[in-house]
């Protein structure tokens, strides 16, 4: 065991009486036995200095003993309340030991207590890929099954710097072709570069209306803001959903409204009703379904007006106690006034991520085609798009500051369109903070 008589010495301030036991002691101290005056510690209600030798402990050389110090800490931190210490603690022994399943397990429950289900599950799955005894195996089931949250209200926020190669998503062509004659492009109407800051965040609620039901409202936003004030996104929505559990499944009906401005001028206004089902699909995987409706009022062009069905469907599985992927397939049908802004399009996209140790890598990759119901009174064909986005990112936990890390984002779009002012190629890149668990 290796010798702590350097460490427990410069304790002797913080941890009252016994850090002066361990420093008057002249003999060196061993994990085990710091352990057990941890353990004594608590026993006597003096969760202060059980916290100091656990936090000291945490520095040992040996790997094993630094994680079960760790496990030890964050168990007495989240029976404090301190939820994201408790889980930046639980995520720490996962980077080095991706199997510590106990470890695994609590920081789920962690995660569940703050509201952040989706992770809570996602964790879950991350165990059983991995492996559990029989026993522990039938013991997550049943969690897994009744997974609620016992938090009332959350959020999150993400900030980044965000150079764009094409802001306004357009063509970098001069002129397009119409039937009339060719048309000339001003400088504002092509592509264009810049470095914007984007924001996005959420704050949700959970009111419990009984055993099966549970009242989430929630308010998001979304916002990529430059220089240049003319080519400034922001949205901003407001849902309220009402979550049905039975058993393992979880089915939300939800209605919203969501607002979207461009340039500073408002762009459009969008009525939204949808239903989202998630199924659990054996012990590693789950299915996300979501079919919305939604009615949409541009202030700009009221051609464009109409309503907006999709239906998608997520298969998302965890691949090993590192590692998962998800699949979503989608289909869109949009209406107008006028039949050339109604379109039809489906779309499929897939996600992996991986751990290296305090690092998670991902990458993102996506396909779609576009068909218009008819061609626009402008241009001489009908308007056809291909889509196709890649993308790749990662975070790094090791650097951490208030529950948040640095991440990056590139990725690479290109839209191919039989009407020019639609054919476009784009390079996004976002370095931030977000949130490290």
């Amino acid at each position: 065991m290796a010798s702590y008589w350097k460490i427990a010495t410069g304790l002797t301030a913080a941890v009252g009486t016994y850090g002066a036991v361990i420093a008057q002691t002249p003999s060196h101290f061993t994990a085990s036995q710091l352990f057990a005056m941890a353990e004594r510690a608590l026993a006597a209600r003096d969760a202060d200095t059980a916290s100091t030798i656990y936090a000291a402990l945490e520095h040992d050389p040996n790997p094993s003993l630094r994680n079960e110090a760790s496990f030890r800490h964050a168990n007495l931190l989240k029976k404090q309340g301190r939820l994201t210490e408790a889980a930046l603690l639980l995520r720490t022994i996962l980077d080095s030991e991706p199997n510590a399943q106990p470890a695994r397990l609590e920081l789920a429950d962690v995660l569940a207590q703050m509201g952040d289900l989706t992770a809570a599950r996602r964790e879950l799955r991350q165990a059983q890929a991995g492996g559990l005894p029989p026993q522990v195996a039938q013991v997550v089931k049943q969690y897994a099954a009744a997974l609620r949250s016992r938090k009332p209200w959350g959020g999150s926020f993400e900030l980044a710097l965000a150079p764009d190669s094409n802001i306004n998503r357009a063509t970098s062509a001069t002129t397009l072709d119409t039937v009339i004659a060719p048309l000339n492009l001003s400088q504002d109407a092509r592509q264009q570069s810049g470095l914007g800051v984007k924001e996005s965040s959420q704050i949700y609620g959970r009111l419990d209306l009984g055993k099966s039901f549970t009242l989430v409202p929630r308010v998001s936003s979304q916002a990529t803001l430059y220089q240049s004030s003319q080519f400034n996104d922001i949205s901003a929505s407001a849902q309220l959903g009402l979550e049905y559990r039975h058993r393992a499944d979880r089915i939300t009906p939800s209605a919203g409204y969501t607002w979207r401005w461009y340039g500073g001028n408002i762009y459009a206004r969008t009525q939204s009703l949808s239903l989202d089902w998630l199924h659990p699909a054996g012990k590693r995987a789950q299915i996300d379904t979501t079919i919305s409706l939604n009615r949409v009022r541009y202030a700009t062009n009221s051609l464009q007006d109409g309503m907006i069905y999709t239906a998608a469907v997520s298969y998302e599985r965890a691949l090993s106690a590192r590692s998962g992927a998800s699949v979503t397939l989608s289909a869109n049908r949009q209406t107008a006034r006028d039949p050339g802004y109604a379109t039809a399009s489906g779309a499929v996209g897939g996600v992996y991520w991986h751990d290296f140790g305090k690092t998670t890598l991902f990458a993102t990759a996506s396909g779609s085609r576009l068909g218009a119901d008819a061609r626009l009174f402008l241009f001489p064909e009908r308007r056809t798009d291909w889509y196709l986005r890649g993308g790749i990112g990662a975070v790094w936990r090791k650097v951490e500051v208030a529950g948040f890390s640095p991440v990056v984002r590139v990725a690479y779009e290109r839209n191919w369109s039989t009407v020019g002012i639609y054919d476009f190629r784009r390079v996004t890149t976002d370095v931030g903070i977000t949130r490290s668990f």
